[in-house]
C-alpha cells in the first residue's frame, strides 16, 4: 500500500475502523483501544468533511455567480441599446466607447478578408 493520496488514506481509515469495529472491537492494538484509535482518526475524517463542505459551497457560489452574471448581461444590453437610441449619444459617443465598444467613426470600412488560404495540395 504505497499510495498515500488523500483518497487512499481516507479509504484506509474507513477500512481499518470498519474491520476493527466489526471483527475485534474489544481488543487493543498498538497500546490503543478501538475508541482511542477512532478518536485519532476523527481529525483526518473531519477535515475531509470540511473540504467537501467547502467544495459544495464553492459550487453553489459559482452557480449563483452565473445567474447574477446572466441578469447583469440582460440589463447591460438594455443600457447599451438605450445609449445607441439616445439622440445625444449613439454609436459614436464617448460613453459607448467607454463601455468597451468601438465608436462608429473609429470603425474601418470596406471588405477585409482574414488571412490568405492556400489551395489544397494533392
Amino acid at each position: 500500500m504505497g499510495n498515500n493520496s488523500p483518497k487512499a488514506i481516507e479509504e484506509k481509515i474507513e477500512r481499518m475502523l470498519n474491520a476493527w469495529r466489526t471483527l475485534a472491537p474489544e481488543k487493543s492494538f498498538g497500546g490503543m483501544t478501538f475508541e482511542q484509535f477512532e478518536s485519532h482518526a476523527a481529525p483526518a475524517l473531519q477535515v475531509r468533511q470540511h473540504i467537501e463542505n467547502l467544495d459544495n459551497q464553492r459550487a453553489q457560489a459559482s452557480a449563483e455567480r452565473e445567474r447574477a452574471d446572466e441578469a447583469f448581461e440582460a440589463k447591460a444590453k438594455l443600457v447599451v441599446a438605450g445609449v445607441l437610441a439616445d439622440p445625444t449619444l449613439g454609436d459614436d459617443s464617448a460613453l459607448y466607447e467607454a463601455f468597451g465598444y468601438t465608436r462608429k467613426s473609429e470603425r474601418k470600412s470596406g471588405l477585409h478578408r482574414g488571412g490568405t488560404t492556400k489551395p489544397p495540395t494533392t
